[in-house]
């Protein structure tokens, strides 16, 4: 059996990927803000239904731009179950991330414990809606708007999702989404910047342009954040399948759903009330780190390959001061990422749940006893 990745990038028909690719040589414009980068904002803009995209050569970089255009210094409170670019960003800006712990459920960051946090240092928060999971957005800007903080959400896995009604990236003083190969909707490499804001729209073109206000004029500091051509013209072949590929997910998560879920203590996150969700993955907690890892192994030898996403825990990064977060901590070591998408058949799904029930069948009642985390009270998702 050919390897099962956790994931697998789409490609659209190479006819359709090859027909803008000639439109690149007649103008022989590759980069610098050509017309198909102008052409996928404005396309990207109405499909999410957000008032200003700025797109960005990938989702790392649009965290550092948005960073410096929302002016952050000091401390900024931050999740430690996230993907470690979060982390990362802030500690190459010399900015020190105070973490705070996830709740339970949701597994997004916990309101209840943000403010709490909140020091005459803090000068913004850094949320992440995990694997897509809206965060407790409403509270969260309570916090900030009675602290005068700006918000910044890390977006990566949240294309396509909607909470109340609504672009989850049109929450917050600003989004980021990451348009990676790996992603639902990609550009192979690529990213953006949602914003409600025009002045900070404007910073933010003029923060990925090195700071060009004009040809000869520059307003700020900036780097080289461009887009190009050749990957705007794969975001405009990707995007058409968008939905079928979050209905084909859907599928396999139901499936997944009704094989494992409830049995040997396994269990999902809760994905938030009001969010039309986009199934960006299929994450499933197990009862203890040991048949997390068991369960891993079994599947490996089979050239299965799910992924221990979020793991380490951020806050155990040895470029942070260690802040203990039991649940993030608890969490990030038990919880797999199953392969989700097209290149998941039948029998292949029907395999991957046969191995993990297996796997825990060999564990003793003692050996899957859930990790209960102490001193931690988790708020219920709204």
């Amino acid at each position: 059996m050919n390897a099962i990745p956790v994931v697998k990038s789409f490609l659209p028909p190479l006819a359709q990927y090859t027909e803008l690719l000639e439109g690149i040589w007649q103008r022989n414009q590759l980069t610098n803000h050509g017309p198909l980068v102008a052409q996928l904002e404005s396309t990207l803009q109405d499909y999410l239904q957000v008032p200003a995209l700025k797109l960005i050569a990938n989702g790392t970089i649009a965290l550092d731009i948005g960073i410096e255009a929302l002016g952050w210094q000091g401390e900024v409170i931050t999740t430690p179950f996230s993907y470690v670019a979060s982390t990362s960003a802030l500690a190459w800006k010399r900015i020190k991330p105070v973490f705070v712990d996830i709740d339970e459920k949701t597994l997004t960051l916990n309101p209840d414990l943000v403010e709490r946090a909140i020091t005459p240092k803090t000068t913004g928060i850094l949320a992440t809606h995990v694997y897509g999971n809206p965060c407790d957005v409403m509270a969260l800007q309570d916090i900030a708007k009675r602290h005068n903080l700006t918000i910044l959400y890390d977006g990566a896995h949240a294309f396509g999702v909607k909470y109340q009604g609504q672009s989850i990236f049109n929450y917050g003083s600003m989004s980021m989404s990451s348009f990676h190969a790996t992603k639902i909707f990609h550009t192979v490499e690529g990213g953006a910047l949602i914003t409600k804001s025009p002045a900070l729209a404007d910073r933010i073109a003029h923060f990925r342009n090195f700071g060009h206000c004009s040809e000869e004029d520059f307003s700020d500091v900036g780097i080289n954040g461009k887009c190009s051509e050749f990957h705007a013209a794969m975001g405009l072949c990707v995007l058409p399948s968008v939905a079928d590929r979050i209905a084909e997910r859907r599928v396999l998560s139901d499936y997944y759903d009704a094989r494992l879920l409830d049995k040997w203590l396994l269990r999902r996150p809760v994905i938030r009330s009001g969010t039309s969700y986009n199934y960006a993955y299929y994450p499933l907690i197990f009862p203890t780190e040991t048949a997390a890892v068991a369960a891993k192994k079994a599947l490996n030898l089979e050239n299965i390959y799910p992924r221990r996403y979020f793991f380490p825990s951020l806050s155990t990064l040895p470029y942070v001061d260690h802040q203990p977060m039991p649940m993030a901590e608890s969490i990030a070591s038990r919880v797999l990422c199953l392969p989700l998408g097209s290149h998941v058949s039948e029998a292949i799904r029907d395999r991957i749940a046969t191995l993990i029930e297996n796997t825990l069948k060999d564990f003793s009642a003692h050996d899957v006893r859930p990790v209960v985390v102490e001193g931690l009270a988790a708020t219920s998702p709204s």
